[in-house]
């Protein structure tokens, strides 16, 4: 056996030194896939650049007239920030090059805006999925948009890379493309004027803690125990592996003796599950499918998801803030802006037999969504409700242009500061008790509240003292909803949309829907 592995010892040798060789000799300067040709930069924010190179190496960076040098170190990586380059500048090329290496350059680059675009299945739906696909997916030929899709991915550490590589937005590119993110890129490039590049990193059927990093969970003290459960995991996979390695070299051995006699081979030892090889593991996908994106400089992201996460109900809200918190963290870019959906109303089958002290099936859609209004008290947060755009027996609702265009308003509106737009419906501000009614206010009433269709409100309920809801009245005064009941003298606390399958119709004047809400604690 000694003698039959020398020669493919030294194979291994000879190729490995060659490559070696290579490396020192040219093209040793590598850069990480979200650095290519076709890509838009941020604009008017520094441009941050990093990748390797042979260790100690000098790296020198050349981009839009400016240039900037750096040392590779010990590990071969190096990183260099150049100037700020204005939008419109362009198209662009940026070379790279090392004292011992070939330039590595990059062509037809644009500066604009860039958004990461990330969640689960509504996030992940494609283009050609939507209403009237075929003609959208024809006009969906814009060589300022850019196009950026990262592979599905877990890992048990933060990756340095992606598969991927921009692409300029034509029909074939963005048919398997994210709708919500198309649709958001194309209005903001139509109503600023600018290239738009869109990271989209998504994977169906995900919670939010895989894609939490561990930053995020630290800032939050009540998700610490989903990091702490996942590194005992870890250790107890370790922990097994290292159980099973004699059994595994005992197997190499024998499998080794059945092949030079021409034996049976024996059945391999079964190996202990890697709780990273699954994408519901917290923190993996930030491993997998963010991390490899930091620090590229990015406007904000926006964010799809919450399915997956229902029955967490109110518990969802410290989730979001540890994802928004941690990708803040890593990406030092201060609190950068983070949209997001309040996701649809959709029949989840309930009528199960619920434990005492349990949540009705039909009440989590409705604590989710409010977890999700509280996460506004975030500094740059915006939320687009959707409750008029579902398919309450599809939990992927088709029309995905509307929600890529609400979520555009709030970026407008927030981001962009465009004058005298609404950007949301109306939201829950307070109430008042008012002869046997409650008066119910509201913030982004824009100019004024309407019904958008039906001879009456729907969905508002109205409870006394004994904490039992009826159906109420409910009619639009003013900047204002009076709710009443003739079966509640006393009212005490006022719900609307309060059911996983509501599709109410308060809106404001400029067309977009009220969030659900309750007054009360119950």
């Amino acid at each position: 056996m000694k003698t039959a592995t020398r020669p493919c010892f030294k194979i291994v040798s000879a190729l490995a030194i060659g490559i070696l060789f290579s490396a020192f000799a040219g093209a040793a300067i590598r850069l990480p896939a979200v650095f290519g040709d076709h890509m838009v930069i941020q604009r008017d924010k520094p441009v941050i650049i990093w990748g390797w190179a042979v260790p100690q190496e000098a790296v020198t960076a050349r981009l839009a007239g400016q240039e900037a040098r750096s040392t590779a170190g010990a590990d071969g990586r190096w990183q260099i920030v150049l100037p700020a380059v204005i939008a419109g500048a362009g198209p662009l090329e940026l070379t790279v090059a090392g004292s011992k290496s070939a330039p590595v350059v990059l062509k037809d680059i644009l500066a604009g805006e860039v958004w990461l675009c990330s969640g689960q299945s509504n996030m992940e739906f494609w283009l050609a999925s939507t209403f009237s696909s075929t003609p959208e997916v024809l006009r969906a030929d814009d060589p300022m948009i850019r196009l950026f899709n990262v592979p599905k991915k877990t890992s048990a550490v933060p990756l340095s890379d992606v598969e991927a590589k921009w692409m300029p937005c034509t029909p074939k590119t963005a048919a398997s493309f994210s709708a919500v993110a198309y649709y958001f890129g194309l209005e903001l490039h139509n109503r600023l004027g600018v290239p738009v590049g869109l990271i989209e990193s998504a994977w169906g059927g995900t919670d939010i803690e895989p894609w939490t990093p561990p930053a995020g969970f630290a800032a939050v003290p009540e998700t610490r125990p989903y990091l702490a459960a996942a590194e005992k995991s870890t250790a107890a996979y370790r922990t097994a592996l290292a159980k099973m390695m004699p059994a595994w070299d005992s197997w190499v051995r024998d499998a080794r003796t059945a092949l030079a006699g021409a034996g049976t081979i024996p059945d391999k030892p079964a190996e202990p599950d890697n709780p990273f090889d699954s994408p519901q593991t917290p923190t993996a996908l930030y491993n997998g499918m963010i991390h490899a994106l930091v620090p590229f400089a990015i406007r904000g992201a926006i964010w799809y998801q919450g399915e997956n996460n229902r029955n967490d109900c109110l518990a969802y809200e410290k989730k979001m803030e540890a994802l928004i918190r941690g990708w803040r963290t890593v990406w030092q870019e201060g609190d950068f802006p983070f949209y997001y959906v309040q996701i649809a109303p959709y029949y989840y089958a309930y009528n199960r037999e619920i434990p005492d002290g349990d949540v009705p099936d039909f009440l989590r859609l409705p604590l989710l969504w409010e977890a999700q209004a509280n996460v506004l008290r975030l500094p740059h947060t915006g939320m687009a409700v959707i409750t008029d755009i579902t398919e309450l027996m599809d939990i992927h609702p088709r029309n995905k242009k509307e929600v890529g265009q609400r979520l555009a308003l709030l970026a407008r509106a927030k981001t962009y500061g465009e004058t005298g737009l609404v950007s949301s419906g109306p939201l829950y501000k307070s109430m008042a008790l008012e002869n046997g009614k409650i008066r119910v206010s509201f913030d982004s009433t824009g100019s004024g509240l309407m019904i958008g269709d039906g001879p009456g409100l729907r969905w508002f309920e109205i409870a006394g003292d004994d904490h039992i809801f009826y159906k109420a009245i409910a009619e639009i005064d003013g900047p204002t909803v009076i709710v009443h009941s003739p079966r509640v003298a006393a009212p005490r606390a006022v719900r609307f949309g309060w059911h996983q399958m509501a599709v109410p119709n308060l809106f404001n004047k400029e067309g977009l829907p009220a969030g659900p809400f309750r007054t009360d604690r119950w």
